[in-house]
């Protein structure tokens, strides 16, 4: 069975989640945004082997942390898609926009596409496309557990932003529809940012969707 931790970072509340297979203790991390002795602690309180970095998108707040884990604890970085390069490249044109510390530029170590399977222990994960918020933008899902993590594609009550450069709304709003709302209803997902929510949640209540 997976298990999961939410852990929000950043003055953003970024939630960088940590993903194991609760027989084997084989973990990834997802989108660790920053704050890295907060997210190690976590780690070593849960006595995980963490495999590896998995990124949703090339947001600074999504990514800060990465290099610095990947280097502490020997491990890759996986994703986003190679769409997003150009984002992570620009990590320090990004902070100098936000007015943030700033960050490296990185590359990861594999980038990944969509109907990619990463595995972990008895788990995987499958990824779909969702360009909008970003062009490269993944999500993560896992249906045995049945969960997804979105990143910063939808929200509670809420979708992603599309006025960042590389932000499409039209391929956004495609996205939620094609890749989001197609998942099972009672589907639990983890957003880049506030409380998890649910597909049917979202399909029912979310004022941004609604001609959807």
């Amino acid at each position: 069975m997976m298990k999961y931790r939410v852990i929000p970072v950043t003055p953003l509340a970024q939630n960088t989640t940590i993903c194991w297979c609760d027989k084997t203790k084989s973990a990834i991390l997802t989108d660790p945004g920053d704050e890295v002795d907060t997210i190690m602690a976590v780690i070593n309180e849960l006595d995980l082997n963490i495999e590896r970095i998995m990124l949703t998108h090339g947001h600074f707040d999504h990514v800060g942390g990465a290099q610095k884990i990947a280097e502490k604890l020997n491990i890759p970085i996986h994703g986003p898609d190679i769409r997003d390069a150009d984002l992570i490249r620009q990590l320090p044109e990004q902070c100098k926009m936000f007015s943030v510390p700033m960050l490296p530029a990185f590359e990861p170590d594999t980038w990944m596409k969509a109907d990619d399977i990463m595995t972990f222990g008895e788990e995987q994960f499958e990824m779909r496309h969702c360009p909008g918020h970003t062009p490269g933008h993944l999500i993560f899902i896992n249906r045995q557990a049945n969960i997804a993590i979105v990143g910063d594609v939808i929200f509670h009550g809420a979708i992603g932003r599309s006025d960042f450069p590389g932000g499409n709304q039209d391929d956004l709003l495609n996205s939620i529809k094609h890749e989001i709302l197609s998942l099972p209803d009672d589907l639990i997902l983890i957003s880049g940012h506030g409380q998890n929510t649910t597909v049917s949640i979202e399909r029912n209540t979310n004022p941004y969707i609604r001609n959807l």
